[in-house]
């Protein structure tokens, strides 16, 4: 006989439910703003913090919240989550919802709203956030009765963090959460939604046929992206690499899936990537694309990426495998667990690559890796950006790095090697104010971590804000700031592409005295602006209990390359030496023996096949 657990059910309002439920699927920090149609919320919300339930952080602009929110799910691959009143409040998260949408990170959005019988009346602070939200959410509730409180936390909770991982809004009415009804909890795990099955397994005919793939591929590159990361694959990835030899490259978003000290590693490709993996991946004969999308920043001339390689993609969502670029080989599933199951089946069969099988291709490989490195500018009397982020990496290299968007973001990208999930950036929205929230959600979830957020000059002004918050709590993040007095990618672009025109990306004229602002605030600032000042300057700023503020006034002409021209294969960069020896993206390869240099519709000369 089987015994049924005894619930308890209480009466309790709908905030209740809300704040109970939020507990129960294990929510140690809840970042927000208050205001009137959510007060019922934080009335809940109160008594639970009284209790050391949970805490609250109180940003200082919602779209803090989100930023922060969606740091600490980065950070941690929990589910971050926010809350903001009805109207404007909700309005505000709109930025930080797309962002966390764009790049599959999980959050749970909980938003106040008019109640009930004022829906659709234009009624003080209505918004319809749950339309406005749609194109940027996984899925979205409103909440018309507090008795599906409960559940619908929980399916938010089951749908934000399966499957392909996305934000997830739950609007409540403000009568909801007032009004009083029989509470039963509904426990994590415990939802099932029908018609929503993500598909975890791979198919097993086209893993075998993956298999084969990589047993003949001479050139072959693995492609990594943030899928790896979301599904903690880093592991897997690295005993695949290590199997077959695989040079690695990543995304943005895939940055520590690998470690990027590997001999195997070719570090970031695309736009800003390295030389050495741009030529790789125009070369490669098999493209094993792993938790990735393809992105125009990624794949320049999408018809010239990888264009002689046959492509392996493994992605948990259906609706990205042959979006861009159609697989020989598409496998869906979940990217750890199709690596599992591959690499079971290697050990199984036996199978291994055939000796020094991509030895030669590592060797051109390690070659152009001599050839084109990244290079540190070093200057007698200021300092370089690639210098202040080198010396960051080298005296704090287990950090989490947060970045806000532009050259500053790509040159950390270059040159700092992270570990997983110490890598927090805006990729694909390309958010400028997220690096400082995201730094204090990560800084939140792992307090004994060291949280390092890089901004530009122009982008730490839209969230500065959050000084308050790191002042009132004492979230011990130290911020860099590359201050070139420009908004500097921009400024890069003009000067590229619109004949040195610069218009409205000089941010010297208004920009603020960093230190002062720092210090009305609460928060130490520090100023440097000679290279011999940063070393001591760094350590003295990570030595420091408590929020930093660094101003480093750096070179203000500096550009970040190499770069890929908008439109032009990945093998036409720009900013590197020696242009004339560099790979043509119009090679043409043997398919029999790989060959370069043959001639269409004649006789390979190596091996006589017809081209």
């Amino acid at each position: 006989m089987q015994l049924k657990t005894k619930v308890a059910i209480r009466r309790a309002t709908g905030g209740f439910a809300l704040i109970d439920s939020l507990i129960r699927h294990g929510v140690k920090h809840i970042f927000g703003y208050p205001g009137g149609a959510i007060l019922p919320l934080y009335d809940e919300l109160y008594r639970a913090e009284e209790t050391g339930a949970i805490k609250h952080i109180l940003v200082r602009h919602e779209q803090g919240a989100a930023h922060a929110a969606d740091g600490y799910a980065r950070a941690t691959g929990q589910v971050g989550v926010c809350f903001a009143t009805s109207g404007p409040g909700a309005t505000n998260l709109v930025t930080g919802i797309a962002t966390a949408h764009m790049d599959s990170i999980p959050m749970v959005i909980i938003t106040g709203q008019v109640p009930r019988p004022a829906i659709g009346t234009d009624a003080f602070q209505e918004t319809d956030i749950y339309g406005i939200t749609l194109p940027i959410v996984k899925h979205s509730y409103v909440v018309r009765d507090p008795r599906d409180m409960a559940r619908i936390v929980a399916e938010a909770f089951h749908i934000a963090s399966t499957g392909r991982p996305g934000p997830v809004l739950v609007d409540v009415p403000k009568d909801v959460g007032l009004e009083e009804f029989e509470y039963l909890p509904v426990e994590p795990g415990s939802v099932r939604i029908p018609g929503y099955r993500p598909t975890v397994k791979g198919n097993p005919r086209q893993i075998n046929q993956a298999i084969h793939l990589l047993k003949e591929a001479k050139r072959p590159l693995l492609y990594v992206g943030g899928g790896a990361i979301a599904a903690g694959a880093h592991e897997e990835i690295k005993e695949l690499a290590e199997m077959f030899q695989l040079p690695v490259t990543t995304t943005l978003m895939g940055k520590g899936a690998f470690d990027e000290n590997h001999p195997l590693s070719v570090k970031m490709l695309g736009m800003h990537g390295t030389a050495y993996a741009n030529f790789a991946v125009t070369e490669c004969d098999l493209l094993i694309a792993v938790g990735a999308r393809f992105d125009d920043r990624v794949t320049g001339k999408l018809d010239e990426f990888a264009a002689r390689a046959k492509v392996i993609h493994i992605d948990i969502d259906p609706a990205e495998v042959g979006k861009n670029r159609g697989p020989d080989v598409p496998i869906v599933g979940d990217v750890r667990q199709v690596l599992i199951d591959l690499l079971r089946r290697c050990r199984e069969t036996g199978v291994s690559p055939h000796p020094g099988q991509t030895g030669e291709w590592l060797h051109r490989i390690d070659r152009w890796k001599q050839d084109y490195p990244l290079v540190v500018p070093h200057y007698p009397d200021i300092l370089s950006p690639q210098e202040v982020i080198w010396e960051l990496g080298s005296q704090a290299p287990d950090a989490y790095y947060t970045t806000d968007v532009g050259q500053h973001q790509m040159w950390s990208a270059q040159f700092l090697n992270n570990g997983p999930r110490r890598w927090i950036s805006s990729a694909g929205l390309g958010t400028m104010g997220f690096g400082l929230p995201a730094a204090m959600g990560a800084k939140m979830a792992l307090p004994n971590e060291q949280v390092i957020c890089i901004a530009g000059d122009a982008s730490i002004q839209m969230n500065i804000q959050e000084l308050g918050t790191l002042a009132q709590y004492g979230i011990n993040v130290k911020i860099v700031i590359i201050n070139n007095g420009w908004q500097g990618m921009v400024r890069q672009w003009q000067q590229a592409f619109y004949g040195e025109r610069y218009s409205s990306s000089n941010m010297t004229v208004g920009m603020p005295d960093f230190v002062m602002l720092a210090e009305a605030y609460g928060v130490k600032g520090m100023l440097v602006s000679r290279p011999d000042e940063l070393e001591g300057a760094i350590a003295q700023m990570l030595a420091h209990e408590g929020p930093v503020l660094m101003n480093v006034k750096v070179t203000r002409d500096e550009n970040c390359y190499p770069m890929v021209i908008p439109g032009k294969s990945n093998a036409q960069m720009v900013g590197l030496p020696e242009r004339s020896t560099l790979p043509s993206a119009e090679l043409i390869y043997c398919p029999s023996c790989g060959a370069k240099n043959v001639s269409s519709n004649k006789f390979c000369p190596e091996c006589g096949t017809k081209v």
